[in-house]
């Protein structure tokens, strides 16, 4: 059936109360909401808001500069999932196809193997090691030539400076996108105290191929506090991790994640690193390089579902996922697995399923870590609207974190006692919420609200508020 058809006329009529949301502009707000701004010195006209009916049949009943376009932060990732969910599907998977160049004889493959990358969101460590235990049941342990990682499928996007959004390279949350994303490039350090030995012991995962990692670090006095500090961490030579301080003996048990210093390297010195733990040695090299034309697979490495992937996505607000499903929008739709393919894919989707009422979204890397990324309370909860009415609402509804029980919303109860299901996002200049609401009528309410400014971060209290507002309802 073609894609335009699978429009439903109806859905556009009943959405179109949306586009009178301007003439709820100077509504009052909700008087706890109201309260809650002041408390927090956060100006009204600094933040956009929106309650509306999920299915789209009634006017708003809040709207409150809701036509303005403002940065969403990790809210935009709800436009990328649902996009993914809808022109991929829930079942979409990543294959991650390797290839043998040469003969198998006694364990050694006289030849090269090749690892190509293509986009899968979800490549850690323990799936890393079942492919590599995939490779050795195939009767590999010695590979004479060269393990090549091919990462040709997504271009000019392992080139990003990890220090461009926020000046944090080794903040794992600013890892960039990557053909053969392993384990977000980052690198877990356990430190475990040994008071007999006045040493903590060090384990990595993964261990880096080529990189000399420390073993121990000497027990220190102290409180625990900023045992991270006291290590005094050294990561400027990426052939070498220092510590040049100690770690508390007063600490028990501590892990601490990074992103590498090198993340064009990393994928090379992780499989490295991964098939020397696990017995396996090479003759050649670790190298980058392309698959040879009309060399076969010996066999593809599957990815969860999409609709597993998008979980970790919203619920834990994962933004190098969240720029994985976005390019590979663009790999599918365009054929070209870069940022641009992405946004022209992502604007004509949005023009097709969600029309041309209200001003479309501004898009850079589909995940909300971005200062340039924009789009309006009214265009999102439009976008909320139909997603509740298509098939594939279950996968996107399940995915966002439910209010007081898990992901980022955990810890963040309804007083109500009411239930929501919302995405949150939250960067130095942009706060919000957004997603459904369970009204105590049974209704169901879509629910956007978003603050910009250098105050954004103190809205909390105001937003929080609002939903515990829009669930009671009768």
């Amino acid at each position: 059936m073609p894609f335009a058809t699978r429009l439903i006329p109806s859905l556009f009529v009943s959405l179109a109360t949306l586009v009178s949301a301007s003439a709820f502009a100077q509504q009052a707000l909700p008087t706890g909401v109201e309260a809650a701004l002041a408390r927090a010195k956060v100006s009204r006209e600094t933040v956009t808001m929106l309650v509306v009916d999920a299915d789209g049949t009634r006017p708003p009943r809040l709207a409150w500069r809701s036509q303005v376009p403002v940065n969403p932060a990790s809210m935009m990732k709800l436009v990328t999932t649902y996009a993914a969910l809808d022109l991929l599907g829930p079942a979409y998977s990543w294959n991650t196809p390797v290839y043998i160049e040469g003969t198998v004889n006694n364990g050694v493959l006289d030849g090269n193997l090749y690892i190509k990358g293509q986009g899968d969101p979800k490549l850690v460590l323990e799936r890393v090691w079942l492919m590599l235990r995939h490779v050795q049941g195939l009767g590999i342990t010695t590979v004479s030539g060269d393990i090549v990682i091919d990462r040709s499928a997504f271009e000019n996007t392992a080139e990003n400076d990890p220090s461009a959004f926020d000046g944090e390279p080794l903040r794992p949350y600013n890892a960039s996108p990557d053909a053969l994303l392993i384990n977000f490039k980052s690198v877990n350090m356990t430190f475990a105290p040994d008071r007999a030995g006045q040493i903590a012991r060090v384990s990595y995962e993964p261990p880096l191929a080529s990189v000399a990692m420390p073993a121990t670090v000497p027990l220190v006095p102290g409180e625990c506090g900023d045992w991270r500090t006291a290590l005094k961490t050294d990561f400027s030579d990426v052939n070498r991790i220092r510590f040049n301080g100690g770690f508390p003996a007063s600490c028990g048990e501590k892990s601490w994640a990074v992103a590498y210093g090198d993340p064009r390297t990393y994928s090379l010195r992780a499989i490295g690193g991964m098939w020397a733990e696990m017995g396996g040695r090479v003759g050649g090299q670790m190298r980058e390089g392309r698959v040879p034309a009309n060399l076969k697979p010996a066999f593809e490495f599957g990815s969860p579902p999409l609709a597993e992937v998008i979980r970790d996505i919203n619920k834990y607000s994962n933004n190098v996922m969240a720029q994985q499903v976005f390019l590979t929008i663009g790999l599918t739709q365009k054929n070209r697995g870069t940022f641009e393919a992405s946004r022209s894919a992502l604007g004509q989707w949005w023009r097709d399923r969600i029309g041309t009422g209200e001003a479309q979204p501004v898009f850079e890397n589909g995940s909300g870590l971005s200062r340039d990324e924009r789009i309006s309370a009214a265009a999102l909860g439009k976008m909320l609207q139909v997603a509740w009415r298509s098939p594939v609402m279950p996968e996107l509804m399940s995915s966002l974190p439910a209010s007081g029980v898990d992901g980022t919303l955990k810890k963040r109860a309804l007083r109500s006692g009411g239930a929501a299901h919302l995405k949150t996002g939250t960067l130095r200049d942009a706060s919000g919420v957004a997603g459904y609401v369970h009204g105590a009528s049974g209704r169901r309410y879509v629910l956007v609200a978003i603050a910009n400014g250098e105050n954004a971060g103190a809205t909390r209290a105001a937003f929080d508020a609002l939903v515990d507002w829009a669930s009671q309802d009768n």
